[in-house]
C-alpha cells in the first residue's frame, strides 16, 4: 500500500509549475474547433498534464499516436491542470467546453482524496462536470478514470473513494478504467526521481491502460 501512497501523490503537485503542459492552450483549442476531425478531450490534474515529462511522451499524446498509427481521424486535447480537483474542474469545465467534444475523458479526484475532502463533496462535483459536459454535447461519449487512495485515509474513507467511481459509472451509463495507475504505482523504475510522477515508459503503461478502454469508444 506504500507503493499506491506514492503513486497517488503524483495527483497533488502545484499548478504554476505546469502551466505549459497542464492546459488546454489557446493553440490546441482554435485547432480542435477549427477541424473537422472528432475531438477526444482528456481533463484531469498532473497524471493527465504529463508533469515531469516532454509533451509528446505524456499518456493523452501517446493515445493521439495511437490513434493515427491506425489511421483513426481524431484529435487529442490534453485538458490537464496539475494539482487539480474536482472543485476546480468543476469551476473550470465550461471555459474547456468551448471547443467541440467527441469523447471525453475524466480524470480527476485523487486530489479530493488525499486531503481527505468529504465523498460527498467528490462525488457532487464529477456529477457536475459529467452533467455539463452532457448537456453540451448529449452525443459524446465519457470515459471515467478510476483512482485509489492510501489506507492512512481510515479503511472505510479508501474503500468508499474507491467505490464512488463505479457507483457513478453505473448511475451515467459509461465507461469506467478501473484504476488509471495499474501497473505503474509504486513501482520505482517507473516513476522520476522524485517518486512520484511517471517516467516516460510509465506513461507508455498508462496509455496501454487507457487505449484498452478507449478503443471500444472510438
Amino acid at each position: 500500500m506504500l507503493g499506491l501512497m506514492v503513486a497517488l501523490a503524483a495527483c497533488s503537485d502545484n499548478k504554476t509549475t505546469e502551466t505549459t503542459q497542464g492546459t488546454a492552450t489557446a493553440s490546441s483549442d482554435t485547432a480542435a474547433a477549427q477541424s473537422s476531425e472528432p475531438t477526444i478531450l482528456f481533463f484531469g490534474n498532473s497524471l493527465t498534464a504529463g508533469y515531469g515529462v516532454e509533451p509528446s511522451e505524456a499518456f493523452p499524446a501517446l493515445i493521439q499516436n495511437r490513434l493515427d498509427s491506425l489511421g483513426l481521424s481524431y484529435k487529442v486535447v490534453n485538458a490537464g491542470v496539475s494539482g487539480e480537483t474536482t472543485s476546480g474542474g468543476n469551476s473550470r469545465i465550461d471555459w474547456v467546453l468551448r471547443q467541440p467534444v467527441d469523447v471525453f475523458v475524466l480524470e480527476l479526484g485523487g486530489n479530493d482524496g488525499l486531503r481527505g475532502i468529504p465523498l460527498t463533496e467528490t462525488r457532487q462535483n464529477l456529477q457536475a462536470i459529467m452533467d455539463k459536459v452532457k448537456a453540451k454535447y448529449p452525443a459524446a461519449k465519457i470515459i471515467l478514470a478510476g483512482m485509489q487512495i492510501p489506507p492512512n485515509m481510515g479503511k472505510t474513507y479508501t474503500n468508499e473513494f474507491r467505490d464512488l467511481y463505479t457507483e457513478l459509472a453505473k448511475k451515467n451509463d459509461l465507461t469506467l478504467i478501473p484504476f488509471l495507475l495499474e501497473g505503474v504505482g509504486g513501482i520505482r523504475q517507473l516513476n522520476q526521481p522524485d517518486g512520484i510522477h511517471p517516467t516516460p515508459e510509465g506513461h507508455r503503461i498508462v496509455a496501454g491502460n487507457v487505449w484498452e478502454v478507449l478503443k471500444g469508444e472510438v
